[in-house]
């Protein structure tokens, strides 16, 4: 996996398909490119991976004990009625 940040690995991208001849250009268009980016991703509204994973997990964790006290309500529910 590349270990460059998004808006880097974008940059890179867009720079080696500009063409060689325009030097300070394009160190000038990398740089505005890479503000622009930055810049919209500040309006999103993004969590990390880890945060990601951690919701995903709690919410795994209370799926299971939804799902454990449906199954108990049940049983409550049919001994009830054979009484």
């Amino acid at each position: 996996m590349n270990q460059l940040p998004f808006i880097d690995r974008i940059v890179a991208e867009v720079s080696a398909r500009l063409p060689s001849g325009v030097g300070e250009l394009k160190q000038d268009v990398e740089r505005n490119i890479q503000a622009v980016l930055q810049e919209a991703l500040t309006k999103f509204d993004l969590v990390s991976r880890e945060e990601f994973e951690v919701q995903r997990q709690v919410l795994l964790r209370t799926r299971e004990k939804l799902e454990a006290l449906e199954r108990l309500v049940a049983e409550l529910e049919d001994q009830q009625q054979r009484t």
